[in-house]
């Protein structure tokens, strides 16, 4: 991206579209880290619907526009001269050719949609005239990024009015033909104090427009800064809310902790006194079952002797013995 090729391409838009498109330009060349183009870029001026449709007449038509350059160039000479006769016929084509781009810039205004009036109509005609008259008005207008309607100056038209009569060959002709240089000199001069002194006001303006978009980015920093330390502040306390309540969480699960690990030490030592209970009822149990054995032998053992004790009585009974008492 280059500043030539963003302005040719900015000034070929109408008016109503121009500020969009420069201020999406410029926030590119930003957004590419070329904040000097960026700034350069937001410089352009918005053209008026007159200076649009020289701009336009220009970029459609040009071929046009190199024949009013060439006229331009034969009239000035036919001035610097004094040649009646060129002056006359070149006048004539002047008039032809203004009127005929005049109506091609207004025709040209329609198809993009963005018509002129007469006022601005007449303002393209202004210009002509001044591109026609002045080759610094001609090569500025033929760049196609005019952003106000060129004036043309006062000395040109006043040597073509004078020029409708062919030139006087006697004494009082040849001053008379003197004064009109001189006259014409004089115009030169006016002309070049006064654009002298219109650049000097358009540095002015442009200083002025450079101070006044400096102090409105100035605010415009100062506000980002604001709102930016405001957007900081809000997050700040965002996070030491959420800070505060992490560590009131945390006081409560080390508390639940403390809590879980007493239960724990409780339960330990509970399963401690179990398991002794369970190794003392475990040797109980077996103890027990010791005796229940040496019972059950002793049973069976009793249970023996008692069968034979009556085995033997019953023996002795059939005998006829007495039983043994």
């Amino acid at each position: 991206m280059d500043l030539d090729a963003v302005a040719d391409e900015l000034y070929a838009l109408p008016p109503a579209d121009f500020t969009a498109a420069r201020d999406k330009r410029a926030k590119d060349a930003r957004t590419a880290g070329d904040r000097k183009l960026a700034e350069r870029i937001r410089r352009l001026r918005r053209p008026t619907k007159a200076a649009w449709a020289s701009n336009l007449l220009v970029r459609r038509q040009p071929d046009e526009a190199e024949q009013v350059l060439r006229l331009g160039e034969a009239l000035r000479q036919a001035h610097r001269d004094l040649d009646g006769g060129r002056l006359r016929k070149l006048s004539a084509q002047q008039r032809q050719v203004i009127a005929a781009l005049a109506r091609q810039a207004r025709d040209l205004t329609t198809q993009a949609g963005q018509p002129i009036g007469e006022g601005a109509r007449r303002e393209v005609e202004e210009t002509l005239r001044a591109v026609l008259a002045d080759p610094e008005a001609g090569r500025e207008w033929v760049r196609g990024r005019l952003t106000k309607p060129l004036t043309a100056p006062t000395g040109f038209p006043l040597v073509a009015g004078a020029a409708r009569s062919a030139p006087p060959t006697s004494r009082d002709g040849e001053r008379a033909a003197g004064s009109r240089v001189a006259d014409l000199d004089a115009a030169r001069s006016r002309r070049r104090e006064r654009q002298e002194q219109e650049r000097r006001h358009e540095q002015e303006r442009e200083r002025r427009r450079a101070e006044q978009e400096k102090r409105r980015e100035q605010r415009e920093r100062r506000a980002r800064a604001h709102r930016e330390a405001e957007d900081a502040e809000r997050r700040l306390r965002a996070r030491e809310a959420e800070l505060t309540a992490a560590e009131e969480e945390q006081g409560r699960a080390a508390q639940r902790r403390h809590q879980a690990q007493q239960r724990l030490a409780d339960l330990r030592k509970r399963l401690k006194e179990a398991e002794g209970e369970q190794r003392e009822a475990d040797d109980a149990v077996r103890e027990a079952r010791t005796r229940a054995r040496k019972a059950d032998r002793a049973v069976h053992e009793a249970r023996r002797r008692a069968t034979d004790a009556a085995a033997q009585a019953e023996q002795l009974t059939g005998q006829g013995e007495p039983p043994t008492v």
